[in-house]
């Protein structure tokens, strides 16, 4: 039986019900692969469905601000998903009429869209036969063909390309794309893979070479940079509090945070006090204490922020003061939003 009718059978009988899958409305499919970058399934629906009920269709979420994007997005993090989704949403109501491409071609040129979105639209979408080559894939066809090519190399991203090309099922890409990813999530998974009960562990040459834990092969990835970031969180004589929205490019860019200073190394109190000039709005200060007294490890893909906390009461008025039950309107990231839920004054 050939590769990709194996892939198909299995899928038939094993795929999960998902809330995108009954659908070939490309706006839909579109929200769920922009979702499912650098997301799981499980933390994806909730977002998903979120998505769908605020924005039902590509107007809606074209008309929408930017922040209010930012806020349902928040906690999935890489936000310049979501920042390129709202951009995107703009160009097909501007100048496709509401309606997606139908081919590879036009659809890779939308913003935040790639080869592996690209492709998926438009298998999913309208029954091309352009394959899908994501994690998932990746680790399925370097196991099974025995591929010791690293798949985030350039040669090795050709490579699996093409073949992916080779042995995608040309008569239906829309459920055999689906179901080599659901293979891999499922079936081929990164680690403990049911190996056992797999469908293809005869021809497969990782189990054959007892290579399984080896492939796929994968550079090793940058160094991870540390960085020490210390909020002040101002309390002044109103119990207003101040915000700033991180502009330029970067992590969180159009985000709100507390007023940072940030340092190459953990701080102390009288560094926060000397530096109290970072913070404009503020001259004078009444008491000032350390919130949390371990910094809060946020990891990124290739930074791990150090977070401390400084609560500082003034008796001043800032000038453009936020009550602290407004707080939860304005879109932050997740370790500014937990700390707000927690924080009492």
């Amino acid at each position: 039986m050939l590769f990709s009718n194996q892939i198909l059978q299995w899928y038939f009988v094993n795929k999960r019900t998902l809330p995108w899958r009954n659908t070939k409305d490309p706006y839909r499919i579109w929200l769920s692969e922009i979702m499912l970058q650098q997301t799981k399934v499980a933390q994806g629906i909730p977002y998903y469905k979120k998505f769908v009920k605020n924005f039902p269709t590509v107007y809606f979420l074209a008309k929408s601000k930017e922040e209010k994007v930012l806020k349902l997005w928040q906690g999935l993090g890489y936000y310049s998903r979501a920042r390129n989704l709202h951009v995107t949403a703009k160009n097909i109501v501007e100048n496709y009429n509401g309606d997606f491409p139908d081919n590879y071609k036009e659809l890779i040129k939308l913003k935040g869209v790639g080869d592996y979105t690209a492709s998926a639209i438009a298998s999913i979408c309208f029954d091309k036969a352009v394959p899908v080559v994501d994690g998932n894939v990746y680790r399925v066809f370097a196991r099974y063909f025995g591929i010791d090519k690293a798949i985030n190399s350039t040669e090795g991203i050709k490579y699996f390309k093409q073949l992916a090309h080779e042995v995608m099922h040309m008569e239906n890409p829309r459920d055999y794309n689906q179901g080599i990813m659901e293979f891999g999530a499922l079936q081929c998974t990164p680690k403990k893979p049911k190996c056992t009960s797999c469908p293809l562990n005869t021809g497969c040459l990782a189990l054959k070479n007892n290579e399984i834990e080896k492939l796929p092969v994968k550079l090793k990835k940058l160094k991870v940079r540390k960085r020490y970031f210390n909020y002040v969180v101002v309390v002044d004589a109103l119990e207003k509090t101040v915000l700033r929205q991180r502009i330029g490019k970067g992590i969180w860019q159009n985000l709100y945070e507390f007023p940072l200073i940030e340092s190459d190394k953990e701080i102390g109190i009288d560094y926060i006090r000397e530096n109290l000039n970072l913070i404009h709005e503020i001259k004078e200060c009444r008491d000032l204490y350390k919130y949390n007294e371990k910094a809060v490890i946020h990891k990124l893909s290739h930074q791990h922020l150090y977070t401390t906390f400084w609560v500082l009461y003034t008796d001043e008025k800032c000038k453009v003061g936020v009550k602290f039950n407004r707080l939860e309107k304005f879109p932050v990231p997740v370790l500014i939003a937990e700390f707000i839920k927690a924080f009492k004054i």
